[in-house]
Parts: C-alpha cells; structure tokens; sequence
C-alpha cells in the first residue's frame, strides 16, 4: 500500500525528482503503519531506484536512471547527450603519464612509454553521475595532454586529429566506490557501481584508447537491444 502509493505520486509527477518526503514518523502516522513496516516499503523503493535514502539528510526523490547503451559505438558523454541530458564535464587530471602495468598491456604499447592519463568526473543535473580515467597514446604530431577535453568527447578530438574510431570491446563488472573515487563523487566508499573497461581500435585494429569508467548504479542503468543477427554478448561467470 505505502509502496504503491509513493510509486504512483512518484510516476504522476506529485513527487517531482528532488523533492524531500516527510520524516519517517510523521509518514507512518501518515499511511497509519509502523516504523518498520514503513521502512520496508521506502527500502523497497529505493531498490527499484525510485527513492533515495542519505543518512543524516532524508529520503529523496531520485531523478529517473539514465541508460547506458552497449549497441552505440560513442562517447560517453554524447551518449548521455543524445537522451537530452544537460552534461558537464570536470577535469580532474590531465597530463602525460608511464601507465601502470595493465593499462600499457591492455594498450599493446611498452610499459615505460608515456601516454596522455586523462581523469574525468561527468556530472549530470550538477550531481557526479560517472568517475572515468582514460589513457590514451598519442598519435605523431598530436599533443594530447595540452587540449581541450571539458567540452568535446575525447572521441570526437582524437577524430578530429585524424584518428578514425573503428570498433571497441567492452567489458562490465559490479563493484563498490573504493575511498578515493567515493570522495570525487560526494558518495560513501562501497556504494554499488558498475565498472566498465573499454579498449578502442583504430582501422588497423591496434589500440587507440582505454577508458576505464566507475558509474553509479543509482543514477544509471544498462540496456542494450538485442537482435537475431545484432549486437553480439558474452556472459562470462567471475572467477
């Protein structure tokens, strides 16, 4: 009954995103329940992303989940674009780095070869939505770590330099906001996440970019659709 009813008000715009509902006592007065039974039902919304609970402040109405595409081959942030969201892009580090042991074999390169470490935080309603680190080799000619990357996709500057965008492979995994990201992205550290690693290739199927982005799972979801002779996924069991 609680449940339902929030729901609906939440679906009918009653309960716009943002709104802060009443304290937990006066709601049970409210719906005539106990504290427990009420706290079921507002845990149950918040399960369902509907609902935000954020000890010490309230509980919130959350905005609606924005979706991850797996069939586009863009950037982040033109995807997110496309859906008709305001996005803003912060820079948290841009510069030339060694990259660690992973990222120079995930990008083919040797390990002590310098690369551009581009470190982003995306924003969206002015909320941290997306942690994203990137590393990226530098093609001849190009100085990646003195451009520009607040208001373009990293995609788009590096096919504007001649680099041509051919396929990628991704790669997402559950997981919780670690301390250090948990402080960027005003959240509590082990907040559940998606973690996504993508390898992007050029024409000649050699590795361009690795982006390795931590989501939030309350702000966003992932979808994809499927077709008989479409998009092609591997579910693979974590060891």
């Amino acid at each position: 009954m609680i449940a339902d009813d929030l729901t609906a008000k939440i679906r009918a715009g009653e309960l716009a995103p943002g709104t802060m509902l009443p304290p937990q006592k006066e709601l049970s007065s409210r719906y005539g329940v106990t504290l427990v039974t009420l706290r079921q039902a507002l845990q149950r919304l918040e399960d369902e992303g509907l609902l935000s609970q954020e000890p010490g402040r309230g509980t919130f109405v959350t905005s609606p989940r924005l979706m991850y595409r797996l069939d586009s081959l863009r950037g982040l942030a033109e995807d997110l674009k496309a859906q008709g969201q305001s996005v803003t892009t912060l820079i948290v580090a841009q510069a030339l780095h060694r990259p660690p042991a992973w990222a120079a074999t995930a990008l083919d390169i040797p390990a002590g070869r310098r690369v551009l470490r581009l470190e982003r935080l995306r924003l969206l309603a002015g909320r941290p939505a997306v942690h994203q680190l990137s590393w990226a080799p530098q093609p001849p000619g190009v100085a990646l770590a003195e451009l520009d990357y607040s208001g373009e996709s990293l995609y788009k500057i590096l096919a504007d330099h001649g680099t041509v965008i051919h396929r990628a492979t991704e790669v997402l995994r559950p997981g919780v906001l670690d301390e250090e990201t948990a402080v960027l992205m005003h959240q509590p550290p082990g907040v559940p996440v998606f973690v996504s690693e993508r390898i992007t290739y050029g024409l000649d199927n050699r590795p361009i970019l690795l982006d390795r982005a931590t989501i939030l799972g309350t702000m966003m979801e992932i979808r994809t659709d499927r077709g008989a002779t479409g998009m092609s996924m591997q579910w693979s069991r974590q060891q």
